[in-house]
């Protein structure tokens, strides 16, 4: 057993942060170092690493985007890992990342945000 339950399984580690084709900067070594701890505390194994410029709204126009969906549908992940929700489609295409994740859980795929605000859990009311 792992922490929080979990068993080793494969996932996908999506990064969209840079804002330019072609540079490696700080958000996505930041976005890589994150997942790559996120899955290690939680025994996730990280089948592949899948990168994107950030900037276009809709996931389902981008290659890497279009590779995570792939690795989903052949069964090769069970989870897809992501920094943040705006790193599948930005607040101002909130439907499309509803659309993303709906159609992620329809294959039994559970997308974990590896920011740790987002993974902490939250006061008890």
């Amino acid at each position: 057993m792992t922490p929080h339950g979990d068993t080793v399984s494969p996932a996908v580690l999506y990064v969209c942060a840079d804002r330019a084709p072609g540079a490696s900067g700080q958000a996505v070594q930041c976005a890589q170092t994150e997942g790559r701890a996120f899955a290690q505390e939680r025994g996730l194994t990280i089948a592949e690493v899948v990168t994107d410029t950030y900037g276009e709204p809709d996931p389902a126009r981008r290659t890497g985007w279009r590779r995570v969906r792939q690795l989903v549908q052949t069964g090769d992940v069970t989870a897809v890992l992501v920094r943040w929700p705006s790193a599948i489609a930005p607040e101002s295409a909130h439907e499309l990342r509803h659309r993303e994740t709906s159609w992620l859980q329809d294959h039994g795929v559970r997308v974990r945000y590896t920011w740790a605000p987002l993974t902490s859990p939250g006061p008890l009311a």
